[in-house]
C-alpha cells in the first residue's frame, strides 16, 4: 500500500478538474490552436495551473509533468502526470467525451491513478498491486476472447493528415476482422472503458504520457494486459501502445505485425 494521501490528492484533483470542465462545458470559451487540429482551451489552461498550485503545495519535493506547461525532471522518486482535459476537440466541438486523468509516478513506475468524466459521474482509479475501481466497484476487463465478438476502440494522432495511410490501413485491417471499432476521442476514457469490460482492446499511436499512464495502470489493475504495438514493454514516452482484455492480446499483436511488415 502506498501513502493513502497519493490516491485522495489524485481523486481530489481530477474530481476538481471536472467540476471545472462542467462550468465551462458549451459555454462558449476561447479555444486556440496549437496545430492545424490540435487545439487548447482556456480550460485545459486554468486546470492545469489549479492542480498544479494544489499539487506543489502539498508535495514540494515532487515532480509535475502536465500537458499544456511541460515538466523539468529533478532527482525526486516521484512524478505526477497529469493531462488537464483529455477529450479537448471533443469538449470544444460540445461532444460529451472528455476527462481529467493524473497519475504519480514512484520510481518511473505509475503506482496510483484516478480519471473523472464528469459528463458520466464516473470516477475510475487503480493502485499498483492493489485493484482497479470505478466508483468503488471493483473493475474487471471482458471475457471475450476471439476477434469477431470484439468491440475494439482506438484514436488518430494530431499528425493523421501527413501520413493517413498508415494509420488507415491498420484501422482496416481491425475493421475487417473485429465486430466493431470504435473512435471516442479521448485515450483516456478508452482505456478505462477496457477496463470496465466495455471495450475489448485499445491501441494508438504518438501519445504523451499524459494521455496513457493514470489509465493504463487502471487496465493493467482490472485484470488487462499493457504492452507497446511492437509487443514489447510498454514505455510512456514512445508513443504507442495496445491494451486489452488479455485474451485478445496475442491476435492484436499478430494483426499489428501483419499490416506493419
Amino acid at each position: 500500500m502506498h501513502d493513502p494521501a497519493f490516491l485522495a490528492t489524485a481523486v481530489e484533483a481530477v474530481i476538481r478538474a471536472g467540476d471545472i470542465h462542467m462550468s465551462k462545458f458549451r459555454s462558449g470559451v476561447r479555444i486556440d490552436k496549437k496545430g492545424a487540429i490540435d487545439l487548447v482551451t482556456e480550460v485545459d489552461v486554468q486546470v492545469e495551473q489549479e492542480i498544479r498550485a494544489m499539487l506543489s503545495a502539498r508535495f514540494p519535493g515532487h515532480d509535475i509533468l502536465a500537458e499544456e506547461m511541460g515538466g523539468e525532471r529533478s532527482a525526486s522518486r516521484y512524478r505526477w502526470v497529469f493531462d488537464p482535459l483529455d477529450g479537448t476537440t471533443n469538449f470544444a466541438h460540445g461532444v460529451p467525451i472528455f476527462c481529467a486523468a493524473l497519475a504519480l509516478e514512484i520510481d518511473g513506475q505509475a503506482a496510483v491513478s484516478a480519471v473523472f468524466d464528469a459528463n458520466r459521474q464516473e470516477l475510475f482509479t487503480a493502485e499498483r498491486g492493489v485493484g482497479a475501481w470505478l466508483n468503488g466497484q471493483p473493475l474487471r476487463v471482458s471475457h471475450t476472447d476471439t476477434m469477431i465478438d470484439a468491440m475494439l476502440v482506438t484514436g488518430f494522432p494530431y499528425a493523421v493528415h501527413d501520413d493517413p495511410e498508415r494509420y488507415l490501413e491498420l484501422f482496416g485491417a481491425f475493421m475487417r476482422r473485429a465486430r466493431a471499432v470504435r473512435r471516442f476521442g479521448s485515450a483516456a476514457v478508452d482505456l478505462c472503458w477496457v477496463a470496465a469490460g466495455r471495450m475489448d482492446a485499445f491501441w494508438e499511436e504518438a501519445l504523451n504520457p499524459w494521455d496513457t499512464m493514470a489509465a493504463a495502470l487502471i487496465v493493467e489493475e482490472a485484470g488487462g494486459r499493457v504492452t507497446g504495438m511492437d509487443g514489447g514493454p510498454w514505455m510512456p514516452d514512445e508513443g504507442h501502445i495496445l491494451a486489452s482484455n488479455a485474451h485478445l492480446h496475442d491476435a492484436m499483436l499478430a494483426v499489428i505485425t501483419s499490416v506493419r511488415r
